[in-house]
């Protein structure tokens, strides 16, 4: 009588972790050029960093995708101008720093639905979906916050929703859009579909 023993999956050897580790400085560098490809609309502008979070989420998965966006966010914090308007921890202090927090489980909530399955269109879509909404629902409560308690400015929820999400969700689709057109080759080629 025949026994199968049940195949343990290899461990990551030490290029894959260079490689992973490559890859998540890679996309915290992308994100920061992302910030200022901007495009101005409303109280704040239009940049490309949700476009390379999301990817970020789809190719690395939901650990190094958040981790990426970690390094992005701390590297903003301990003062390098990756921020819109530059850095620095006094970038707390900006309405729309909560936007910038909210990169990193927004990366970690796409990594966790796409399941480095980039190859599955609807899939995709609907992880950068959630992440997206996750992203506003860290960053519309922060921005709030700080122009209500920290700057004494009055504003109306509809309005803050209005000039802090409304207005940017037609760009957001159109990133969708190209994230889920581009998952696909840069799964392929990167053969990430296992990390």
């Amino acid at each position: 009588m025949q026994t199968h023993a049940k195949r343990q999956p290899a461990a990551a050897g030490p290029r894959s972790q260079v490689r992973i580790l490559v890859l998540t400085a890679l996309f915290a560098a992308l994100t920061a050029v992302g910030a200022f490809l901007k495009f101005p609309l409303g109280a704040m502008s239009v940049t490309l960093q949700i476009f390379f979070t999301a990817l970020a989420g789809v190719l690395l998965g939901p650990k190094w995708g958040a981790v990426s966006q970690a390094v992005y966010v701390a590297a903003g914090l301990v003062g390098f101008p990756v921020f819109t308007m530059g850095g620095g921890p006094g970038y707390l202090f900006q309405p729309s720093f909560g936007f910038l927090l909210g990169l990193i489980p927004m990366a970690l909530v796409i990594g966790l639905i796409a399941q480095g399955r980039g190859d599955k269109p609807l899939r995709v879509i609907l992880a950068c979906i959630a992440g997206i909404g996750v992203l506003y629902l860290v960053g519309l409560p922060y921005m709030y916050l700080i122009i209500t308690a920290y700057l004494g400015r009055e504003t109306t929820v509809p309005g803050l929703i209005w000039s802090g999400m409304l207005v940017y969700l037609p760009g957001d689709a159109l990133k969708v859009a190209a994230v889920t057109i581009l998952a696909r080759p840069l799964t392929r080629s990167l053969k990430l579909s296992g990390l």
